[in-house]
């Protein structure tokens, strides 16, 4: 696997780290934030998960052997 995709990898698997930490700290929290962002971090962690899914599935096509 190259090393700029690995690396690409890497950075949309930690971007949906935060996105579902922050989703998960609203949701405890509560409040007028959860309301107002709740579902718009929901939308981004869905949209990394698949950028990063992508990835993978490009790294598993691009791999040597």
């Amino acid at each position: 696997m190259s090393g700029p995709l690995t690396i690409m990898i890497f950075v949309a698997l930690a971007a949906v780290l935060v996105a579902l930490g922050l989703g998960v700290f609203s949701m405890l929290k509560g409040g007028d934030f959860a309301k107002r962002h709740g579902n718009r971090l929901m939308r981004l962690r869905v949209i990394l998960q698949f950028t990063a899914l992508a990835l993978i599935a490009l790294a598993f096509l691009l791999r040597d052997g």
